[in-house]
């Protein structure tokens, strides 16, 4: 996911990618290695956006709305939740019956992150940030994401400075790792 814009537009680019990784998934048969292979780059997306959120976005909620910090750990919250089950995903193989439960979940729960962002969050952000720091918001989220992990590390810390020290290795690492295994290739 590498788009153009500042942070909201960047966000919700990666939105739309992973709704439309949601609906390519969907007119697969459950059990195909094709299929699996869509849902591995469903958590390679959503991992990498989820890290550039937690890095800069969060923060910024935290910063800058009314119960800001309420919010942002409500989201971070959701986040969690769907990485450990992108965890248990990682574990099952293409025809796992478990495998399509565990994808139900995530999604239903992905939808319904977003939709709060893109109705809730975003729209107070668009008010009270000026569209300059929106612009350099938007570049740090892209950065973020180019550096980001690729697989779920649900123990990773979530929050600044830890999350910004850590991510960039256990990207590095898992870059790494897909490289030899072919994760993530089309």
């Amino acid at each position: 996911m590498a788009h153009d814009g500042d942070m909201i537009a960047e966000l919700t680019s990666d939105h739309r990618e992973v709704e439309g990784l949601f609906e390519q998934i969907a007119t697969l048969p459950s059990g195909l290695q094709d299929r699996k292979r869509l849902i591995d780059q469903l958590t390679i997306e959503l991992v990498r956006h989820s890290v550039a959120e937690e890095a800069y976005f969060y923060p910024t909620v935290r910063e800058r709305l009314p119960r800001g910090g309420t919010l942002a750990d409500k989201e971070i919250e959701d986040h969690a939740k769907v990485e450990t089950l992108l965890k248990r995903i990682e574990g099952c193989s293409a025809d796992d019956p478990q495998l399509e439960q565990l994808f139900t979940e995530v999604q239903a729960s992905v939808l319904s992150h977003l939709h709060d962002e893109e109705k809730n969050l975003f729209p107070q952000l668009h008010r009270t940030c000026s569209p300059e720091d929106l612009a350099k918001l938007g570049d740090k989220i892209r950065l973020a994401k180019k550096t980001a992990p690729t697989h779920p590390h649900p123990s990773a810390p979530t929050a600044p400075p830890a999350n910004k020290l850590l991510a960039p290795g256990l990207g590095l690492v898992d870059r790494a790792r897909d490289y030899v295994t072919g994760r993530g290739r089309s």
